[in-house]
């Protein structure tokens, strides 16, 4: 099966039940190099269902005991980064990374960052519903995931407890994941889980009252309530905030980005989420990229081929046609 960050509308999916050497294999070429380990002195078995869509995988996956290790040695910089969003769906998990740990019940959810070491451990018999996906797929920053990583969120409080079902229906109907919409329901589970990262992030911000983190988001906010507006400016935005420019720089530079460059990459991926979408199958490329504020043509074509290698047309097709010859196949 090709990795997850492949840029294909669905992928193929399969079951397999394999021992640990056979897991091990499957585990590393389908997401990340890992080191996997049997526990509690009984052989491995694994029993792995699969699913990609538009360069996010899904997986459900029923274990025996065992732990899975990130070792800093398995990560390089010229690996894809990804983020892994865990539901526990039975027996128990012990998450570990960036300092916490998050032990996780059935219905718990919790984030990490497969580009930074972590461990997590199944000291029982375990399912649990892992998605993947790549980091740039997320509009919160590097800086705001490291705070939410191995943070449990219990299924049965707050935002979880209308997640978790949710995930798990995806997760128990993976073979159904397939056609034009495979997409659409995919997308939302990433919604979801932005959303329910930033109430976690909102209520460390309250925890530390006058953060700087919070007004970077909430301008964050704004820039992607406005993204359409193709007046929206370095300049019209610190005005909107009343800061200044060189202030507004400051707060972009600590996550590593330009303000220009953090909107070119939020339009781009609401273009590209959209060239995907059968609702605006019938939309011309232009409206669709107008409609996210890029108005020239020409810039955004050479905008998207330098993004993604090919033309938005081209992309286009490619998503579409490949959805509906698959639903096709079911």
């Amino acid at each position: 099966m090709n990795k997850p960050h492949q840029d294909s509308a669905v992928l193929s999916r399969t079951t397999t039940a394999v021992g640990l050497l056979a897991w091990r294999t499957t585990i590393s070429e389908t997401v990340v190099p890992l080191e996997i380990r049997e526990e509690g002195g009984k052989p491995f078995k694994g029993r792995l269902r699969r699913a990609a869509v538009d360069r996010v995988g899904l997986f459900d996956m029923r274990t025996t005991p065992h732990s899975v290790h990130r070792w800093p040695h398995l990560i390089s910089d010229a690996q894809p980064r990804f983020y892994k969003m865990s539901l526990l769906l039975s027996g128990r998990a012990v998450l570990e990374q960036d300092g916490r740990t998050a032990i996780l019940e059935p219905g718990d959810l919790a984030v990490y960052d497969t580009h930074r070491p972590y461990t997590l451990t199944f000291p029982d018999v375990s399912r649990a519903m892992v998605m993947i996906f790549p980091q740039e797929m997320v509009e919160l920053t590097a800086q705001e995931m490291s705070s939410v990583t191995a943070v449990r969120f219990c299924g049965r409080e707050g935002f979880a407890r209308m997640i978790s079902p949710f995930l798990s229906e995806l997760s128990r109907n993976l073979d159904q994941l397939c056609g034009e919409y495979a997409s659409r329901l995919v997308h939302s589970a990433l919604d979801l889980m932005v959303t329910m990262l930033a109430q976690e992030l909102r209520r460390q911000d309250e925890a530390q009252s006058g953060s700087g983190r919070s007004l970077a988001r909430s301008i964050r906010q704004y820039i992607l309530n406005r993204l359409g507006d193709d007046s929206l400016t370095p300049s019209s935005i610190a005005e909107a905030h009343f800061i200044s420019l060189r202030y507004l720089y400051t707060l972009f530079s600590d996550d590593g980005q330009t303000v220009s460059a953090w909107i070119r990459a939020q339009r781009l991926a609401h273009i590209r989420r959209d060239l995907a979408d059968p609702l605006y199958a019938d939309k011309p490329v232009s409206w669709i990229a107008g409609r996210w504020g890029l108005h020239d043509a020409a810039h955004f074509s050479r905008l998207f081929k330098a993004e993604h290698g090919e033309s938005p047309t081209a992309y286009r097709r490619r998503h579409l046609e490949g959805a509906r010859m698959l639903a096709s196949t079911y």
